[in-house]
């Protein structure tokens, strides 16, 4: 089955470029668009696509807005990348804090942006780790990261799950992470799984600024 997308942008040079990208791959199908965040609810009930593909600037609703409304209304919501013109942008970190699985930049090669979908529906790894680490140390706040820190003393983590955590910060896949650990693959999803429970995370991206917020990891 392909992955199917929406495209989320008020500008239609930009809708029409990501189309003619994604729609060039065998196993990527576009199959829906919208020119604004507030457009987005009705479109993801009525297409089910599995990934979003979302301006982080819009007029109306804007990408973070338009995350929390997919995550707060709908059931199984689709995987989320917001698409920015910076990548050292306030929007996206608060972005991906609200839920988004990643971020791609709007200059960003054919390659890239087909790369950033498959992945983000996978969902094994994490998109642009060290611009995530980037994002963190730049635009933390107290109040996050004392918040942060709470859940983190909250889960109590394992030793292990501790070190899984620190890698999927670092950027490794569920493959690479076995290989490191000299574990089986089923054995580091289990472990991912608890931690993603523990920390009360919808997937990767958020595991990964819940450590780096709570000083768990360092951004720096």
């Amino acid at each position: 089955m392909p992955v199917t997308v929406l495209l989320v942008d008020d500008e239609p040079l930009v809708r029409a470029g990501l189309r003619a990208v994604l729609e060039a791959q065998p196993d990527i199908e576009v199959v829906g668009e919208a020119a604004d965040g507030a457009a987005v609810i009705p479109l993801v009930r009525r297409l089910r696509p599995d990934v979003i593909a979302m301006d982080v600037r819009m007029p109306l609703l804007d990408g973070i807005e338009a995350t929390r409304a997919v995550l707060r209304t709908i059931d199984r919501p689709p995987k989320i990348v917001v698409v920015t013109t910076f990548e050292n942008d306030e929007y996206v970190y608060e972005a991906l804090r609200a839920g988004a699985d990643g971020f791609l930049l709007k200059r960003a090669r054919p390659a890239e942006i087909v790369h950033a979908v498959r992945l983000v529906a996978e969902g094994e790894s994490l998109l642009f780790p060290a611009s995530v680490r980037q994002l963190a140390a730049r635009y933390g706040d107290d109040g996050a990261n004392r918040a942060a820190r709470a859940v983190m003393d909250r889960a109590r983590l394992t030793d292990r799950e501790a070190e899984v955590l620190r890698l999927m910060a670092r950027g490794l896949s569920n493959a690479e992470i076995a290989e490191r650990l000299v574990v089986g693959t089923e054995t580091v999803k289990s472990h991912v799984s608890a931690v993603l429970a523990k920390l009360g995370a919808r997937d990767r991206t958020q595991a990964v600024i819940a450590a780096y917020e709570s000083g768990f990891v360092s951004p720096g």
